[in-house]
């Protein structure tokens, strides 16, 4: 049976559970969205067991770090987030989005070559188990309007202001 390692960080914006498998981060979620998490986890690893482990690879320190505003420290982060292989490019290119910067929907389409696909880019980024480190809440919708956020759009106005991103 697999082992994946869990600890918990306090956040901003509430407790958070970070997932390890040992090499990579394959899950980061709010507590309170906790079903969805063990629901993509159960998918993609059917027989594991949760081990509680104090800052595995050291991912809970540099979470700790990006929430205190040292935005680098995600930078090398290894992710295993599973999913398909369109949703595997759009959680690539959501890596590629510098910190302070926003896209919508269709721009992240097209920059995958699938420029009518905003629909499917929005539903991989629903599903993208990595929060922050895969920083799905950069993207935007249409005429900078905040929308879709599986931790909240609180959740993710926090964030985006949190990385001097101005709101109107």
């Amino acid at each position: 049976m697999m082992k994946l390692l869990i600890d918990q960080i306090l956040s901003p914006m509430g407790m958070m559970r970070l997932i390890s498998d040992g090499d990579s981060l394959c899950a980061l979620d709010f507590a309170d969205c906790e079903v969805r998490m063990l629901g993509l986890l159960q998918k993609r690893y059917p027989a594991c067991e949760l081990v509680e482990m104090i800052d595995p690879l050291g991912f809970s320190t540099k979470i700790r770090a990006y929430l205190s505003g040292d935005f680098k420290s995600l930078d090398n982060i290894p992710v295993n987030g599973g999913g398909t292989e369109f949703q595997q490019q759009v959680w690539q290119m959501l890596q590629t989005i510098p910190i302070g910067t926003t896209i919508s929907y269709g721009d992240l389409a097209t920059k995958i070559g699938k420029p009518t696909a905003a629909r499917a880019v929005g539903m991989a980024n629903s599903l993208n188990p990595v929060a922050i480190v895969v920083p799905c809440h950069r993207v935007i919708g249409a005429k900078a309007k905040l929308t879709g956020y599986a931790g909240g759009i609180d959740r993710k106005q926090w964030l985006l202001q949190h990385e001097g991103i101005k709101l109107k």
